[in-house]
């Protein structure tokens, strides 16, 4: 499944996704306990968080268990080229170069 609209995900959702790409799949349980350890956050915000991400394409939910389970709908790897893309484009105006100079 690919991002509907090339929509980037924001700060908060790229910190639930990289719980998820490390669990591989997650509860929103689980999801919550792995946030809490690291900053102060509620369980329906981390809830809604989730349905929206879903409805953006960022995860798929399997409805047919309980409690539900979520996953990348698009891969590690490919969401953070479409960032990097995305920072090249805005930041540098395509130019590659410019960022490596930058980021020395």
């Amino acid at each position: 499944m690919t991002i509907k609209n090339k929509l980037k995900p924001t700060v908060s959702e790229i910190k639930i996704l990289d719980v998820i790409w490390a669990l591989k799949s997650a509860t929103v349980r689980e999801v919550y306990n792995k946030l809490s350890e690291f900053e102060k956050v509620g369980y329906t915000t981390v809830l809604k968080f989730m349905q929206i991400m879903t409805d953006k394409g960022f995860l798929e939910k399997d409805d047919t268990v309980r409690p539900q389970i979520y996953k990348p709908a698009v891969p590690q790897k490919e969401t953070q080229r479409s960032l990097v893309r995305d920072l090249l484009e805005r930041a540098f105006g395509g130019s590659a170069g410019s960022l490596a100079i930058q980021a020395l």
